[in-house]
């Protein structure tokens, strides 16, 4: 069943980001910091008090089993570029005892129909090139659009 988060969730959720955060940390370790400290914690909380992001869980036999944070954003006009509104998953997660089960597709399914209900007609997303949830993406109908590069010097 998926369901809008609140706050009698947000033990659960923030245990699915901390595995999210030791994908990354153990990814790239110069980049991202073991652990997760209080203002991570605190991070999913604004989630739930904003008009302009949610967090929607999928809860299997009264446990949360998945979860995906996403912002409604309205970027102006600018010199750049033309105005544009858009959904942005930040984060999703399937809690490793739940994964293979369809949960990560069921929770993009329902941001593609809160993205639609909101008029928006583009869902965002970026991942880490170390990480394998690329290809569910993928499968999931996301195609690239932008690309970063690095050069160690």
């Amino acid at each position: 069943m998926i369901r809008l988060a609140d706050n009698k969730d947000l033990e659960a959720i923030n245990e699915l980001r901390r595995q999210v955060n030791d994908i990354h940390v153990n990814g790239r370790p110069d980049i991202f910091k073991p652990g997760f400290c209080k203002e991570l914690e605190d991070h999913a909380e604004r989630y739930l008090s904003s008009d302009n992001s949610d967090i929607f869980v999928d809860e299997q036999e009264g446990k949360i089993a998945g979860m995906v944070m996403v912002d409604y954003i309205s970027k102006p006009e600018s010199p750049y570029g033309f105005a544009r509104d858009f959904c942005h998953i930040a984060e999703i997660c399937v809690d490793k005892e739940y994964r293979r089960r369809g949960i990560a597709h069921s929770l993009i399914e329902r941001v593609k129909e809160e993205t639609q209900k909101r008029g928006l007609s583009k869902i965002e997303l970026d991942v880490w090139a170390f990480n394998d949830a690329a290809t569910f993406y993928e499968a999931e109908g996301f195609k690239p659009f932008r690309t970063f590069l690095e050069y160690d010097v």
